[in-house]
């Protein structure tokens, strides 16, 4: 009995052992080899919240090796991650799989680096769609051999989002509705197939429930979904980076998917000639991505009439037309990176609250832009060769009284011209009113030429500038006369001693007094008086001149008188301006009653200058003194002059 009793309990213990192993082995399989951890890995632009992420318990990230040479990545007791797929191995990949009937915990499922044939990719995929993974994802997948027809099961799937990026085909020579029969028909909700140079997708064969597709960076063209009618769930399209060439086609590509909500073609050929070709968007697209295309001025005619956001930027569009219709719905429109030269107005956008044309070509912005679109709250502008002038006031002033609605203020705005204020922000960057406002501009002008002339008028008659020079041309013409008359008499001797200049009313004492004293005195002396030696015919100005110019020196008779007679005025200007021509010393002043500086006029500047600088004979009041009067007048123009037989004066002595 003991010894049986030691059997059964060893029979038992070594049960217990077995099971125990048996159950670590499987626990560490499904831990180690079976589970991996992944988010759902849609491209960029997803806007499916439900198909972008999982709530995960915990993760557990360690990359090994297990008997069958995949690599396992990440693992979770709902996700599974795992690396290397080939031929070799993919049958236990799908025995795996097939464990995890509908209502097991695992949803997440991404197979990374495939390469295995056409039949054995089709069999994991049926596998996933009979299990309970909601989001299967395939990168770097690539087909070995060749396409065929192959039946496929759509029903009773738990998958709402299917993921494949950069997908190889190495089979040149198939029919095409063999592979992409597979993916049209898909049941699922979410589907992306991107960086594959996927070149077509056929049109599902009955009503589709696709709410997001996405085919990025493939080589499809204007071919695709043409009178397709089945996407009529259709949210969020992107196609961004292929190969579409026209616009219109794309419109009409769209125009039976009833539920479209956002479209993504950026990156591609788009142009539009504005030819008469009706554009018919689906009515409710209200997100369009038309960026990076080559798109001109003729695509504000070919737009959905409900859009709301509409992004143009990296285009060539040089202005927006004023005859476009209206797209009452459109709140934020992006235009940067374009061609144009002026911020455009809001005729055609009146609900537009956004509006972006930063790195254009705009020197002077409007400054009237938030009167015509009172409802833009934000106006991004910034990163334009700016050109720093009185126009470009107006536009800095604006940002102030928008009230912060240029974003970017003040760095992203700064002076491209001129090549002076290059790089000066437009915040530091200020002009006067007067150098801005042409009116007040040309008003000061007006004045300050006014008061100029003023000032040179006043000037001219308080210094009596016409009465000089209208005597410097009657000068002028006087000697050119001469020239052109008798130009042997330029040559002529000195005739008089002196040229005795007078007014008219002290003519009693150079008669008297000065006259005989000089002439019947001792030294032959022969004054030039305008009495008996003014030629007649001549003008009194030829006379004043010849007489000036034969005479050795010219004596000025200063009294209260002169400075009131006209014609002493003529002779004395005339002299002083020979005094400088010829650099002589030939004036002799000789004041016969004393002149009070008030009385000197003011056109007689010269004259006080003269009798400020020179030394002058005074006469003396005494007889006494009379003789050494006479004796240094007689000294000051003594000269040996020629008499009229050719004879010197002393000879005759």
């Amino acid at each position: 009995i003991t010894e049986n009793m030691t059997s059964l309990r060893n029979f038992f213990l070594y049960k217990s052992l077995f099971a125990l192993t048996i159950w670590n082995h499987v626990s560490l399989s499904v831990e180690n080899e079976l589970f991996a951890a992944v988010s759902n890995d849609f491209p960029e632009g997803d806007s499916d919240k439900e198909t972008r992420s999982l709530p995960l318990p915990y993760r557990n990230n360690h990359q090994s090796k297990d008997d069958y040479n995949w690599l396992v990545i990440e693992n979770t007791t709902e996700s599974l991650s795992l690396s290397e797929i080939t031929n070799h191995n993919v049958k236990e990949l799908i025995a795996l799989v097939s464990r995890f009937s509908p209502g097991s915990r695992l949803q997440n499922l991404t197979l990374t680096n495939m390469k295995v044939d056409w039949s054995a990719f089709v069999q994991i995929l049926q596998t996933v769609w009979q299990s309970s993974v909601k989001y299967f994802t395939i990168n770097n997948f690539t087909q070995l051999s060749d396409i065929t027809r192959l039946e496929f099961d759509y029903s009773g799937t738990s998958l709402k989002a299917v993921t494949v990026k950069k997908a190889v085909i190495t089979d040149l020579y198939f029919i095409q509705d063999y592979l992409y029969r597979i993916f049209a028909n898909m049941n699922v909700a979410a589907l992306t197939i991107a960086e594959s140079e996927m070149i077509h997708m056929l049109c599902p064969s009955s009503y589709s429930p696709f709410r997001y597709l996405s085919f990025f960076k493939n080589a499809l063209t204007d071919l695709l979904f043409q009178e397709c009618k089945t996407l009529i769930r259709l949210e969020t399209l992107i196609l961004k980076k292929n190969k579409f060439e026209s616009l219109p086609k794309v419109s009409f590509m769209t125009s039976r998917m009833k539920s479209l909500k956002y479209l993504d073609m950026s990156n591609n050929l788009l142009s539009h000639d504005g030819a008469a070709v009706r554009c018919q968007w689906a009515e409710s697209l209200a997100e369009l991505d038309l960026s990076s295309n080559q798109l001109t001025d003729a695509v504000f005619e070919c737009l959905p009439v409900n859009i709301a956001k509409l992004y143009l930027q990296s285009n060539q569009i040089t202005s927006v037309p004023k005859e476009m219709s209206e797209l009452q719905a459109l709140k934020e429109l992006n235009l940067a990176s374009n061609r144009l030269a002026d911020l455009p107005g809001c005729g055609g956008f009146p609900s537009l609250e956004l509006l972006n044309v930063e790195l254009n070509s705009i020197v002077t912005p409007s400054a009237d832009f938030f009167q015509s679109c009172p409802r833009v709250r934000e106006l991004q502008a910034g990163h334009n060769p700016f050109k720093c002038s009185c126009e470009l006031q107006d536009f800095v002033r604006l940002e102030r009284r928008s009230g912060g609605k240029l974003a970017g203020w003040p760095a992203a705005y700064a002076c491209e011209y001129p090549e002076g204020l290059r790089g000066t922000q437009l915040k530091d960057f200020h002009l006067t009113e007067l150098a801005c406002n042409t009116t007040l501009l040309l008003v000061t002008a007006l004045l300050l030429t006014l008061a100029l002339v003023a000032v040179v008028a006043f000037l001219c008659i308080y210094l009596d500038v016409p009465w000089y020079a209208r005597m410097t041309w009657q000068w002028t013409q006087t000697k050119r006369r001469a020239r052109h008359d008798r130009p042997q008499e330029l040559e002529a001797a000195l005739q008089f001693h002196a040229f005795v200049s007078y007014s008219e009313r002290d003519s009693l004492w150079v008669k008297n007094e000065l006259i005989p004293n000089l002439e019947k005195g001792e030294g032959c002396i022969r004054l030039c008086q305008h009495e008996r030696n003014f030629i007649p015919g001549k003008t009194i100005v030829e006379n004043i001149v010849n007489c000036i110019e034969k005479s050795y020196k010219s004596i000025f008779v200063l009294s209260p008188n002169f400075v009131q007679s006209e014609w002493c005025h003529y002779e004395l200007y005339f002299a002083h301006h020979k005094l400088f021509s010829e650099n002589s010393n030939s004036l002799i002043l000789i004041l016969l009653e004393p002149i009070a500086p008030h009385m000197i006029p003011a056109r007689y500047h010269k004259l006080k200058a003269l009798m400020a600088k020179r030394t002058y004979l005074e006469w003396p009041k005494e007889r006494g003194k009379h003789a050494l009067f006479w004796a240094n007048l007689r000294a000051a123009i003594s000269i040996n002059l020629p008499m009229a037989d050719g004879r010197r004066c002393e000879e005759t002595v």
